[in-house]
């Protein structure tokens, strides 16, 4: 049974755990797409909020198409702040894996940003670091659900109905 109240697209029925590397197309309620890569996981709960999250980009660049152009994935083009999600988006079927590579350095943020619910800001290994730098996450679990509305406010798109 379909979810309610997504703007998403479902790609195919379902899917397999990400890895770190993995290149993935979201489908859009316009009819195109947006893309996402797998930074690192699962990982350990001493390296992000919640054990088996996954740290993730997802990139301004949209296609007709679920194919990228890899060229334009690029840590100074993203949609929004990094992020550690679940891995529902994948085994749902709203992700779809298109390209999987090696995580190279230019591929990531020179330093990972996030804020924590006690307004102190920390590294991708949540350590404390003096204040924000580059686009700055929440330290916190997502998911597809969330990741959704994320993408529709930063695209001007309507959300899903409640």
């Amino acid at each position: 049974m379909p979810e309610p109240n997504i703007n998403m697209r479902k790609l195919r029925k379902a899917g397999r755990k990400p890895t770190a590397g993995d290149v993935f197309a979201v489908g859009l309620p316009t009819d195109d797409f947006v893309f996402g890569r797998v930074i690192a996981g699962p990982l350990p709960l001493e390296r992000a909020p919640m054990p088996g999250a996954y740290l993730v980009y997802v990139y301004r660049h949209r296609s007709k198409t679920p194919e990228p152009d890899l060229a334009k994935l690029r840590p100074d083009d993203l949609l929004l702040a990094p992020r550690f999600i679940n891995q529902l988006g994948w085994t749902k079927g709203y992700f779809l894996p298109v390209a999987c590579g090696a995580i190279e350095e230019g591929d990531r943020l020179p330093q990972h940003c996030f804020r924590s619910w006690s307004g102190d800001f920390l590294d991708e290994n949540g350590r404390k670091v003096p204040g924000p730098s580059g686009p700055c996450g929440f330290w916190g679990l997502g998911n597809h659900r969330t990741l959704d509305n994320e993408i529709s406010e930063a695209l001007g798109i309507p959300l899903a109905p409640a």
